[in-house]
């Protein structure tokens, strides 16, 4: 498998207009910070995704800090953080 399986979730999915997408791993991305610059310079709604911007991410169902290697066939979620009350 040579691509990586995006998920979007709650206000991001609103903002991205979608749930998620599979995307070929960009030249030069190797690092879920590297994806997360590299989707939020889109433009428009994908600033959501910009550094700066409080996002949580998970690689593979495991929480990961935007130093976390990514890899083709690997399956990447982005979410705002939950909050609870």
């Amino acid at each position: 498998m040579t691509e990586l399986n995006i998920l979007y979730f709650a206000s991001l999915r609103e903002a991205l207009g979608c749930s998620g997408e599979r995307l070929s791993l960009p030249e030069g991305v190797s690092t879920l910070g590297a994806l997360r610059e590299h989707l939020a310079a889109r433009g428009e709604g994908w600033a959501a995704l910009a550094a700066g911007r409080n996002v949580r991410a998970a690689v593979n169902q495991r929480m990961a800090g935007f130093d976390a290697p990514v890899a083709p066939g690997d399956e990447v979620a982005f979410f705002p953080p939950v909050t609870g009350g």
